[in-house]
């Protein structure tokens, strides 16, 4: 998509977007509340029309072939679409015949999912019962139904425990393993590191990064060595020896800045000597969490 523009009366949510997402990989869309993602995943799902720009999905374009589109794409949406009233068999029987799946193929498909989603025990029970993991399962089997190639996942771990966001994760993992495209947008940054082959940081309807988890961590200043001193001699002749450290005379600790990987950490190492007495060492890198927040910082700056 390119110069991708959505706009509320006066609240603009995009404001150019451009992205180009590969077939076959975990994109995921970054971003605070109010960021611009759902509209995102709204617009390129045939949801809702943009106000300005142009887009494909799967070499469709929108909005001229939106039903083609909505043909190869599976959409789970912040909150479950499920059926209270039906139970977990119903609820993909009934989706199968909402895509005109035909009824053999649509029986052994419900079949299929179940099992797969863990939820066989539990395909004669209404949702109602279920925990917030089954039903995010079973909103994601409901997805499948229709065999998409790709899937957009909006924020789909939401409220969920850390048990349930790790099974949710393997499965999201197996679904790529199966050569469905994913785009997910999330809030959570482990999220993202965990799953994405590439991330877009979106901000105030903007792209304000993209690249792979790797490459957008490179691109933050920060990684250093923390060595832990036996005692305030020691403390004092490592300072004196990596006078470039920050020291913390409370802890003990001496953190000392690490831009060069392993050679770094050798020459530290080198210059410290046999002498100096070290409890502990750790290498500290950049995450996402440092990512985001320098990114959209950087941003709010901008816009004062």
């Amino acid at each position: 998509m390119r110069g991708l523009r959505k706009a509320y009366g006066e609240k603009v949510v995009l404001d150019g977007v451009d992205l180009h997402i590969g077939e076959g990989e975990v994109f995921a869309l970054l971003g605070p509340n109010g960021a611009g993602k759902t509209t995102t995943v709204k617009i390129l799902s045939t949801s809702i029309p943009a106000d300005g720009g142009t887009a494909a999905v799967l070499g469709h374009d929108l909005p001229a072939e939106a039903a083609a589109v909505r043909a190869l794409i599976g959409v789970t949406g912040q909150f479950s679409a499920v059926d209270d009233l039906l139970t977990a068999e119903e609820n993909l029987t009934l989706m199968g015949r909402l895509l005109h799946v035909p009824p053999a193929e649509r029986r052994a498909r419900v079949a299929s999912l179940l099992e797969r989603f863990d939820l066989v025990e539990a395909a004669k029970q209404t949702p109602a019962t279920y925990s917030g993991g089954m039903r995010r399962r079973l909103d994601i089997a409901m997805t499948l139904m229709g065999r998409p190639r790709l899937i957009f996942l909006d924020e789909p771990t939401t409220g969920l425990d850390p048990r349930s966001r790790h099974i949710m994760w393997q499965l999201i993992r197996d679904l790529v393993a199966d050569g469905v495209t994913v785009l997910l947008t999330t809030q959570y940054l482990e999220e993202a590191d965990q799953l994405a082959d590439r991330v877009a940081v979106l901000d105030h309807g903007r792209i304000v990064a993209e690249g792979t988890p790797e490459e957008l961590k490179r691109r933050i200043p920060g990684a250093h060595i923390r060595l832990r001193l036996a005692d305030a001699g020691a403390l004092d002749a490592a300072a004196l020896a990596l006078p470039e450290g920050t020291r913390d005379d409370e802890e003990l600790t001496l953190r000392v800045p690490n831009e060069g990987g392993v050679r770094s950490l050798r020459d530290v190492l080198a210059r410290l000597g046999d002498d100096v007495s070290v409890d502990d060492l750790s290498i500290h890198t950049p995450d996402l969490d440092d990512v985001f927040f320098a990114l959209t910082s950087t941003v709010k700056e901008q816009n004062r």
